[in-house]
């Protein structure tokens, strides 16, 4: 299996995060990268650097007015009188169907669901090129590869069609299944972060072709708080094609397990030609979020589940924060899956 990655993907450094009201350091650094990346070189996976697509697959998922938004934010923000280095939203719409505001305040509530997703002069292009690490490993399974792993940091599933939000730009997961696209009739996506893949939901949620299964921890206590609910389903021709598994807050292994074959029996029905993992690995014991309890072990049980669909399969990195069993849990799951994906 190879790792998709580039350097540049670590430039995007967020500053500003909010917990309980309080100003503390983001967990989402480029630390990150690092530790998952020496995880996945010392399990094995071969390293290889993203070729540059542009905005082809980016505009496949995201419309041409928060890409523009994305490219130019930073920079017009700047000519504020007494702007802040990142920028960070103050007013959101009820409903974004009205005007479109052109002062880059009102744009920027726009575009960004909450305060963790700070645009910085960096964020443009680490999020691009993470986007770039999607498409890649999408295309090397196309390219007859049984899996392959996509570092994508910063993360995307949390990003909507024209919305930022929960450390995330490009719905790096989306692109690489719009990805798939181009050769599967369907393609499921199973997103085992500790939070709910809202994103992702909500870009194919009236659509047919694209199954979307997440486990997480139950919203009504937890982020995104307002989506990821039983009762989700999918609209219109995505009726039926949404499932949302949440957890109870500390879930550990066991139930993590008995979500994890519900979430098998969806996706078996829904037969797909291939699948992305959304890989979140804050669904950790030792994560310092600490809304699930998920061992290293049980990482291990999950990856060998989705690995035995026998499907080739594209795994996009989500969520997973520093602790000390950070790379241990990536390397437990990598090869774990590897053991047992047979095509």
């Amino acid at each position: 299996m190879k790792i998709i990655y580039c350097d540049e993907q670590k430039h995007h450094h967020p500053q500003f995060f909010l917990t309980n009201g309080k100003m503390v350091a983001s967990p989402e650094v480029p630390e990150r990268a690092d530790i998952l990346f020496d995880a996945a070189r010392s399990s094995g996976l071969e390293h290889q650097v993203p070729d540059d697509f542009g905005l082809d697959s980016i505009a496949s998922i995201h419309s041409p007015q928060y890409v523009e938004f994305l490219r130019t934010i930073h920079h017009r923000w700047q000519q504020l009188d007494n702007a802040s280095e990142e920028v960070l939203p103050k007013i959101h719409p009820l409903g974004r169907n009205g005007v479109y505001p052109q002062s880059p305040i009102g744009q920027a509530g726009f575009h960004m669901a909450d305060t963790s997703c700070p645009i910085s002069a960096e964020t443009w292009g680490a999020a691009l090129r993470s986007a770039h690490s999607a498409t890649q490993a999408a295309r090397e399974v196309l390219a007859g590869a049984p899996s392959c792993y996509g570092l994508a940091r910063p993360p995307g599933h949390h990003a909507f069609g024209e919305i930022a939000g929960g450390f995330c730009y490009f719905n790096n997961s989306a692109i690489a299944a719009q990805t798939l696209r181009e050769v599967h009739d369907r393609v499921a996506i199973i997103d085992v972060d500790l939070h709910h893949g809202n994103g992702t939901q909500g870009i194919f949620y009236e659509r047919g072709d694209v199954l979307t299964v997440s486990i997480h921890a139950d919203p009504r206590n937890f982020y995104p708080f307002f989506w990821g609910g039983e009762k989700e389903c999918g609209d219109g021709a995505g009726q039926g094609c949404n499932l949302n598994l949440p957890l109870d807050l500390k879930t550990g292994d066991t139930g993590f397990l008995k979500a994890m074959d519900l979430a098998m029996d969806r996706i078996d029905s829904f037969a797909p030609g291939a699948i992305v993992v959304a890989l979140g690995l804050d669904a950790s014991e030792k994560d310092p979020f600490g809304g699930l309890t998920v061992t290293t072990k049980g990482f291990a049980e999950i990856a060998t589940i989705i690995a035995q669909l026998g499907k080739p399969s594209v795994i996009i990195q989500e969520g997973g924060y520093i602790s000390d069993i950070l790379g241990r849990n990536l390397s437990s799951f990598l090869e774990a899956f590897q053991a047992h994906h047979h095509i």
